[in-house]
């Protein structure tokens, strides 16, 4: 119990510690409807689990139909373990090796990468037939870079404009909306800095 100084103030109930231990005692009711609490708690969370689980249960057993021979659960203990036969290894590693493509890459220090860039480099650096009885014939790709840097990409026919319907307007833009070049961020952020310098200038003029 706190008192009061000489000025008017609480000062602090002083504790006796020479016991060493808490005088007061547990509270035996409070304990009781805690433990209480707890069971019921216990015991309605397992009946809630153990009804949501027979309904997901029936209705699997609805949906699924009633068991058969073909969905009953087998006790695979019962086989016992596969016995070793190395005539039964050859045979799977015969038909590994005769399975159709494609097969999954076995660790042969990248060879088919290597073929497939080999093929790729003589289509690439040589004259092939494409189509011989057609006269088709793939020319090499620095060739072709040549070709194309004397005569240009060829250029698709004129498309004529269908006629508009009732009450339609011809649209404006008659040209691609974009060259088919995407400028990245970067360059977009260079590109609006020359704008802002050359507007600087023009205005100093």
């Amino acid at each position: 119990m706190s008192t009061h100084d000489q000025h008017g103030g609480h000062e602090p109930e002083k504790i006796d510690t020479s016991l060493g231990y808490e005088r007061s005692d547990a509270s035996v009711t409070g304990i009781a409807v805690f433990l209480t609490a707890l069971a019921i708690f216990v015991a309605v969370t397992g009946l809630l689990c153990y009804g949501i689980g027979a309904w997901f249960n029936a209705r699997m057993n609805r949906e699924d139909g009633p068991n058969s021979k073909w969905t009953k659960t087998a006790d695979v203990r019962q086989l016992g373990n596969m016995p070793s036969s190395p005539e039964l290894q050859n045979k799977v590693a015969e038909l590994t090796r005769s399975f159709p493509t494609p097969r999954l890459q076995t660790d042969d220090g990248n060879q088919d990468v290597a073929d497939l860039h080999a093929r790729e480099n003589l289509l690439l650096d040589n004259y092939t037939w494409v189509d011989q009885p057609g006269g088709k014939v793939r020319i090499p790709i620095e060739r072709a870079m040549e070709v194309i840097a004397q005569q240009g990409l060829p250029v698709a026919p004129a498309v004529a404009m269908p006629p508009l319907m009732a009450g339609d307007s011809r649209p404006a833009v008659t040209m691609p909306l974009t060259d088919g070049f995407a400028p990245t961020a970067y360059e977009q952020d260079e590109m609006a800095q020359e704008e802002a310098l050359k507007k600087q200038e023009a205005a100093a003029k």
